[in-house]
């Protein structure tokens, strides 16, 4: 995974990094994997309080997530790596976002020590906004009492957001992360805010050249979630075009020991370059379909044929919602 976006706002990756000068701030705390409506509800809230105060408004998250750490074999698959959940923080209106490499160390300090040490002592807290379940310090022992506390010690006050609902969704990255997993791609775009997608890069030894003369392209090797196998109208953006598509998430099993593969099929095709290091964003709009084995190719085929004329039929019609 490469860093292909670019937050519009500076990011400090140490405590050495923040200038001395920094606060007073406000900030909003957590991982925001994903960066949902709920999260997006929390940053602009302190982005909000942060200009009507005439403050700075930060951002505090943590690289790598504290559960790829504390318990690796039993961690979640990532909604969004670092550079996209840069970005999408960005967005959200604060001035400044800080990512706290996360590691034994740090997982030590206790709840009181970060508020003293960290967000008083080097980024002058004034004020911060948390969900109700927020926790922190050694063995997540802190929550939003202690944080309020804390706030009455060393003078900042705490908002505390109740969780946000769509659709009647209540809305945490575990929800979405489960919705993915079961392929309702669209139900995670209601509590995300925008369609579910990954950045990634082709699957190297293409054997094509440089440029992709022909409509279909496979996505390297990914870490972070994606979507229960099956078939989905996808779109996908090589470079700056951006195609209409249909994927295919799986291990394709009318075909002997071909094994998992993200196979993006083009609609829209034209020629266009590809390297190994092209950016691709694949974008999963909507599920035609589970995975299934097929008696023949032939038959493979049909549903092939039968699956785009679908997709083809989504892109008119339910297009512009997904804009």
């Amino acid at each position: 995974m490469t860093e292909q976006m670019i937050a519009t706002v500076p990011v400090y990756r140490s405590l050495s990094e923040i200038p001395s000068d920094f606060g007073p701030s406000i900030a909003a705390i957590g991982n925001f994997d994903g960066v949902h409506r709920g999260h997006q509800e929390i940053l602009g809230a302190a982005a909000a309080e942060a200009r009507e105060r005439r403050m700075r408004s930060i951002a505090v998250t943590f690289d790598p997530h504290p559960a790829q750490v504390l318990y690796p074999k039993e961690a979640p698959k990532l909604l969004t790596f670092l550079p996209q959940r840069i970005e999408l923080m960005a967005r959200t209106g604060v001035d400044a976002i800080f990512v706290l490499p996360f590691n034994a160390e740090l997982s030590r300090v206790t709840g009181h020590e970060f508020v003293r040490d960290i967000l008083v002592g080097r980024l002058g807290i004034r004020g911060i906004h948390e969900g109700a379940n927020f926790r922190f310090g050694h063995g997540a022992k802190a929550g939003v009492e202690e944080l309020r506390a804390f706030g009455e010690e060393f003078g900042f006050n705490v908002h505390v957001h109740g969780a946000v609902s769509v659709h009647n969704l209540q809305i945490s990255s575990s929800a979405v992360r489960s919705a993915i997993a079961s392929g309702d791609v669209r139900r995670a775009r209601w509590m995300l805010g925008r369609v579910f997608g990954v950045h990634s890069n082709p699957a190297k030894g293409r054997g094509v050249g440089t440029k992709l003369l022909v409509p279909t392209v496979n996505l390297a090797p990914y870490d972070g979630l994606l979507p229960a196998f099956g078939v989905y109208v996808t779109r996908l953006t090589i470079g700056d075009r951006c195609f209409q598509a249909v994927t295919n998430v799986g291990n394709r099993p009318t075909f002997e020991d071909i094994g998992f593969g993200v196979e993006t099929h083009i609609l829209n095709f034209d020629p266009v370059d590809l390297f190994d290091d092209t950016p691709l964003y694949l974008e999963f709009l909507f599920r035609l379909r589970g995975e299934m084995k097929w008696p023949s190719t032939d038959a493979l085929k049909a549903q092939i044929l039968k699956d785009v004329s679908r997709a083809q039929r989504y892109f008119r019609l339910a297009a512009p919602r997904t804009r």
